[in-house]
């Protein structure tokens, strides 16, 4: 790569511009360049695209740069479709069209399985939703804050901080949760209420929680407030269920800890009702302003029905451990095509909601949920099951939910995953010849089209007693 600086230097430093051409986008989706062995990494630099750039600031063995002129155009570039892509750090791939999308991601799942697993099983085709690459999010919790003139902003942050970006849409909403963002925050904004998400500089709102359930349309709003003393809320909740008939309830959560953790342990009903009721392959939930579902309905549906035909086919039925298995999203699903189900779940209130889901959809006789580390739990579960379900946070497994799946591996194995990287670290210790199963396919799907982030399912068959 050639050198713009009329110094013609070798070595990098603050202020030199060169040019160079992006090989590759970071997780932030930034483009990825090399010049001289060094990383250079440009924001708002596609792939196979060549520009100037300037120098600012090294970090280890790469250094961080700002793009000076452009100089050739990919041909998946495409003008982002929202007006605040420039600024939010919400969509950083809205630059790069669907399509393009799609095969980075796959991309992006082969090389990371290969490189930290060693697997080099080309993954399936990645699993799609070509009509909902915008308007998908069923839920949003968005930060509240007054400005120094006491106008009140909403939005997601700028990247790498924690300012706002103000907003009235977001186009990955859900139309329907869209509609109602620019409404709520002028009553919120006239209601005069103090709003900081940080406590920095203010007790009171934090952050609006909207929530939609896909299939019924009904919504449920959630307030996040650091205290309950908002004279007036309560009338203004009862004004949002009287005006708009899918919101069926108005809700205000407590969180008083200046932390990163955006809803706390306490939830009061202002008006309607607490929950909404969501139609899921089948099965009906019953949503809380707190319970963790999938925010993208149709690709949760996809996933599960992938998952419960493969088992299906590999098992006939039995007994199905679900670990992590949150409000029964996997569980219920597998217990209503004939499985016998035991789920696994550190959170006490989701334990709750998905024993109440079980009752309400009449499968209790099918489920049993169990409250617990997984790393307790599993090894005592393992004896009697025929295959295993693994849906765990990103950080992925504790060593010792790997140590009780080789001493007794079920005949299927199913992991769902969130992070590549430690989704194949784990697979390496599970896969032969070190373990006990085969990879059959590794499923990628994308979850979170417009961003960066990844999602897998792999399915393994033991080979060894």
């Amino acid at each position: 790569m050639t050198n713009a600086d009329s110094s013609n230097s070798n070595e990098p430093r603050p202020g030199l511009t060169i040019e160079v051409e992006s090989v590759d986008l970071d997780r932030d989706g930034k483009g990825l360049a090399r010049w001289n062995n060094w990383v250079v990494v440009v924001p708002d630099l596609l792939p196979g695209e060549r520009a100037t750039v300037q120098l600012q600031q090294r970090q280890r063995s790469r250094w961080l740069s700002r793009r000076v002129e452009l100089i050739s155009v990919s041909e998946v570039r495409r003008r982002p479709p929202c007006i605040l892509a420039d600024d939010c750090g919400g969509c950083t791939l809205q630059r790069l069209d669907d399509p393009a999308q799609t095969r980075w991601k796959e991309q992006q799942i082969q090389q990371t399985m290969q490189r930290i697993g060693g697997i080099n099983l080309a993954p399936a085709a990645p699993l799609v939703d070509a009509d909902r690459c915008f308007g998908y999010r069923n839920r949003a919790l968005i930060p509240l804050k007054r400005d120094q003139n006491g106008r009140l902003k909403a939005g997601y942050f700028r990247p790498r901080s924690h300012k706002i970006v103000n907003l009235n849409h977001c186009p990955v909403l859900d139309p329907r949760l869209d509609a109602l963002l620019e409404p709520i925050k002028k009553d919120l904004d006239a209601g005069g209420w103090p709003a900081d998400h940080d406590l920095i500089e203010a007790q009171g709102l934090r952050h609006l929680g909207l929530r939609l359930a896909s299939a019924t349309g009904d919504v449920l709003i959630t307030l996040i407030s650091s205290h309950g003393k908002l004279p007036g809320l309560q009338d203004l909740a009862q004004t949002w269920v009287q005006r708009w008939p899918e919101v069926k309830g108005a809700c205000l959560n407590l969180q008083p800890k200046a932390n990163n953790l955006v809803l706390g342990r306490t939830t009061h009903c202002l008006a309607g009702s607490p929950t909404i009721e969501e139609q899921f392959c089948g099965i009906k939930l019953s949503l809380s302003s707190t319970t963790f579902v999938q925010v993208n309905t149709s690709q949760a549906e996809r996933i599960v029905k992938r998952l419960t035909d493969w088992l299906s086919f590999q098992c006939g039925g039995g007994t199905v451990v679900d670990a992590y298995c949150g409000v029964g999203t996997i569980a219920l699903p597998l217990a209503k095509a004939g499985f016998h189900v035991q789920g696994l779940e550190l959170n006490a209130d989701s334990v709750e909601q998905a024993r109440l889901n079980a009752m309400h959809n009449g499968l209790s006789s099918r489920c049993e949920f169990h409250q617990g580390d997984v790393a307790d739990l599993l090894a005592s579960q393992l004896e009697n099951c025929q295959a295993l379900v693994l849906d765990p946070p990103r950080r992925g497994l504790d060593r010792r939910v790997v140590a009780s799946i080789l001493e007794q591996p079920a005949e299927v194995l199913a992991y769902l995953s969130c992070d590549p990287a430690t989704q194949a670290r784990d697979l390496k210790e599970l896969l032969a010849p070190s373990g006990p199963y085969e990879l059959e396919t590794v499923q990628p799907v994308d979850f979170f089209p417009q961003t960066t982030h990844l999602e897998s399912l792999a399915l393994m068959k033991r080979i060894s007693s």
